[in-house]
């Protein structure tokens, strides 16, 4: 079994609750609570900017040519297109770039974030890429079961097709096969894998969590 699948394994029930939640059911339907999504768009705004941040790093400790180039690839993506999808979400809302710029993160989005750069910055290559396998792999399955349930266009479809897209499909399909030779690389870091794995896949829920309630501060 490929070191990509055993993470999976091992995060097997984080995965089924991100797929009942009712933020990921609702949106599917076209049902969620306009407010959610747009909470969602703000704090996934800001997230993206420490996701790519997260690429960029790996990058740096990449030692071959091949990674390095996907992995700043990657992250160029992230801040191009996955972030302009954003922005045109947004609009729906009348809000303008500056003001994703401006928006605070939520707690969740705060510890979320905080993880994957502290990741970033101190863990090994097999750890990072451990940390950003589940966004990656998470947002492509979440969006298959979506589309299952969808029954018909809504406001919600080009969330859902965005990331079931040939696009989308082709960058995890890389990242999967980074997850796997940091695994076949790195024979010691195993446990240490799946332990960042499990936390950034419990993170992921949370932040499904954390829209749905439209968390803030309390201050």
């Amino acid at each position: 079994m490929s070191g990509s699948q055993q993470l999976l394994e091992s995060g097997h029930d984080i995965w089924q609750a991100q797929k009942s939640h009712p933020f990921v059911v609702e949106l599917a339907e076209g049902t969620l609570e306009p407010a959610a999504f747009e909470h969602w768009v703000r704090q996934d705004y800001r997230y993206l900017q420490d996701y790519a941040r997260l690429f960029a790093i790996a990058g740096t400790k990449a030692r071959d040519e091949s990674t390095m180039t996907g992995l700043l690839g990657v992250a160029h993506t992230v801040l191009d297109t996955e972030m302009d999808l954003h922005r045109s979400f947004a609009a729906n809302y009348d809000l303008s770039s500056a003001d994703l710029e401006a928006t605070q993160k939520a707690p969740t989005c705060v510890a979320y974030t905080n993880f994957l750069l502290r990741t970033a910055y101190e863990g090994t290559l097999g750890e990072i890429a451990a940390a950003l396998y589940p966004c990656m792999q998470g947002y492509l399955d979440v969006a298959d079961h979506m589309a299952a349930l969808a029954d018909e266009r809504h406001e919600y479809t080009p969330f859902i097709e965005l990331y079931t897209s040939d696009e989308f499909r082709e960058e995890v399909g890389w990242c999967r096969q980074f997850v796997d030779r940091c695994w076949a690389d790195s024979p010691g870091e195993h446990e240490a894998m799946k332990q960042t794995f499990r936390t950034s896949a419990k993170l992921e829920y949370r932040f499904w969590e954390m829209a749905y309630t439209q968390q803030g501060w309390g201050l």
